[in-house]
């Protein structure tokens, strides 16, 4: 069958512009899926901190760790075997920002908080992580013009997706599709979004690499 999915729970991610709501919702709708897209509208201080990173980090990260953790609580409780649930964030996001946004000190503060928060949830079937290079989101950015996005320059970008890089490099808590997206155009190319579908379906076990070859 087409678009027979074992999987239970999937999560997207990857930084700023790298598709991830997109990929989200369009597996929802072919998969008749649930769909749980992070809280960033809610954050109060997001505005500001991209205006001065350094002195609004912590609030900003802190508000985003609890509203995560909130939201994952409530998905644990719901029975992720009724309804395949799709979400545009891993818990870990909150990890990656940190570290390249806190203080030495305020990490360490935050870490101790997120480990306690991290056990206590449910573990995606599988991972999808988006990559692109920085001058491709620094375009999608743009492209799409929310204001609060505005001050975020290529070089905090460089920082994000080289942070992103090495937190994945590393990770093996489940199964991990990494997919190049720089030239992946699944909203206008049938084609490419079929693609990256069965290679999401499909893959069970490690990490496994998805690249868009153009013609």
């Amino acid at each position: 069958m087409e678009n027979q999915c074992t999987h239970r729970y999937i999560a997207v991610d990857g930084p700023i512009g790298a598709g991830k709501t997109t990929v989200s919702k369009m597996l929802t709708e072919d998969l008749d899926g649930r769909l749980i897209l992070e809280p960033v509208e809610k954050n109060p201080f997001l505005n500001e901190f991209y205006k001065d990173r350094k002195k609004n980090a912590f609030k900003t990260q802190l508000f985003f760790l609890l509203n995560r953790y909130q939201q994952q609580r409530e998905l644990k409780q719901h029975n992720l075997f009724d309804q395949l649930t799709i979400c545009d964030y891993t818990f870990a996001k909150d990890f990656i920002f940190a570290g390249i946004n806190l203080s030495e000190d305020e990490q360490n503060l935050y870490r101790t908080v997120f480990d306690l928060l991290d056990r206590e949830l449910p573990k995606p079937d599988i991972v999808v992580y988006l990559q692109a290079e920085p001058e491709v989101l620094m375009q999608r950015i743009k492209k799409r013009g929310i204001n609060y996005e505005k001050p975020i320059s290529t070089s905090y970008l460089e920082q994000l997706t080289n942070a992103y890089n090495e937190y994945f490099f590393q990770y093996s808590d489940t199964p991990l599709l990494i997919v190049n997206s720089n030239d992946l155009d699944i909203v206008k190319s049938p084609s490419d979004w079929a693609t990256l579908k069965d290679a999401i379906l499909k893959h069970k076990k490690g990490t496994a690499h998805h690249h868009y070859i153009g013609k």
